[in-house]
């Protein structure tokens, strides 16, 4: 293992002339401020939202390997169509990987980056597809004793957002919600804290092996969009849960709608009385994903008390601001090992997230996949 002065970053470049470059620098690592800490990166988890940078837009069946054992090359062609998206990071080469955990090796001068000498931290921030970061204490949140940097690793994105969707729903009104994809990693959590919290959840999902895995996990509303019932099951759903508020990471087509006229049709069903204009109940979809790039179809039929819109995590947690924020962060340590558990199938080293297989594996953003990186593991 090297002194930490220096280290392997993972790096995305898309070049003007429409060709993605994913490939491993080594970076000098930035000496720590008083208020910050050099840490060992020994587990960063690959999301979706790291795809985004990672791979972009690219066809990755154009996907080529070179360079070496030690410091493998990736090059793939992005879509004509594709390139005016991506004006802004052209020629720039990105570091990759939103969230990490690992052990402190090295601190700044203030007491607070003295407390977590040699203490295993998950870590927010970026660049986290790299063998040292530096970066501030307050990106960093210490660890229960005992817990792994793999335990630690899926700290924030996938823990936050979960919590950050029942934390809408509640501050905006709603008595319970609605999730798309509901098998995936962030699916299951969701399900844990709806269990543990009261809270009543529809769980929309592609096939019986996804609704299977949350059966398992004891999900109560489980509704398959490719079984011809759908639409009924999902109605009844709503009339069950009386949820009026979803969340979408599918994103295009026509899901979005068929939720918000499902909701619709399940307010009608209890209502008092009859209203030409649909019922007064608003109800929410909020698109937080896009594994489908189509436009958004919605066919009116759900009266005029509706939103569709756009839902992040960290402008969340800008809104709600610090104290609120770290109460959440604080639910992510405590329910760590259970309700925040998260599980991979795959530990690769750096280079092994360069290799072809592996590339086309996770970029398939399979249910049930999840590789987590391990940027100190031997290539």
């Amino acid at each position: 293992m090297s002194d930490g002065k220096s280290g392997l970053q993972l790096r995305s470049l898309i070049k003007k002339s429409g060709e993605l470059e994913i490939s491993l620098v080594n970076v000098p690592t930035p000496e720590p401020g008083p208020d910050e800490v050099v840490v060992r990166v020994e587990a960063t988890p690959i999301n979706p939202s790291d795809l985004g940078l990672l791979t972009g837009p690219a066809d990755l069946s154009t996907a080529k390997a070179s360079g070496s054992k030690e410091l493998p090359v990736i090059t793939a062609k992005v879509p004509e169509a594709a390139m005016g998206g991506m004006a802004a990071r052209l020629d720039e080469s990105m570091p990759v990987g939103n969230e990490g955990a690992g052990v402190v090796i090295k601190t700044g001068s203030s007491d607070a980056a003295k407390a977590l000498m040699g203490k295993t931290v998950a870590m927010i921030g970026g660049a986290m597809y790299a063998q040292y970061r530096t970066l501030r204490v307050n990106e960093c949140l210490p660890l229960p004793d005992g817990t792994t940097p793999a335990e630690g690793a899926s700290c924030f994105v996938n823990p936050l957002t979960a919590l950050g969707m029942t934390e809408t729903m509640r501050r905006e009104g709603h008595k319970a919600l609605v999730h798309t994809a509901a098998a995936s990693n962030l699916g299951q959590m969701l399900n844990k804290i709806c269990l543990k919290d009261g809270i009543g959840l529809v769980n929309i999902v592609r096939s019986k092996e996804q609704a299977e895995i949350l059966h398992k996990i004891g999900a109560k509303h489980v509704v398959d969009s490719t079984a011809p019932s759908f639409f009924d099951d999902l109605t009844n759903a709503l009339v069950e849960t009386g949820a009026t508020i979803a969340f979408d990471a599918i994103g295009g087509g026509k899901l979005a709608g068929q939720i918000l006229t499902a909701m619709e049709i399940a307010i009608n069903k209890t209502a008092k009385a009859y209203s030409r204009y649909g019922s007064s109940v608003h109800k929410q979809v909020y698109v937080y994903g896009a594994l489908d790039v189509r436009p958004i179809e919605l066919p009116r039929g759900f009266g005029m008390a509706w939103g569709v819109g756009g839902w992040l995590l960290f402008p969340f947690l800008m809104k709600i601001g610090p104290v609120d924020g770290a109460k959440l962060r604080q639910r992510v340590v405590a329910e760590l090992k259970t309700t925040f558990a998260s599980h991979y199938t795959k530990v690769v080293s750096l280079q092994e997230a360069l290799s072809l297989d592996n590339i086309s594996a996770y970029a398939k953003r399979s249910t049930g996949e999840k590789f987590l990186i391990n940027p100190n593991k031997a290539g």
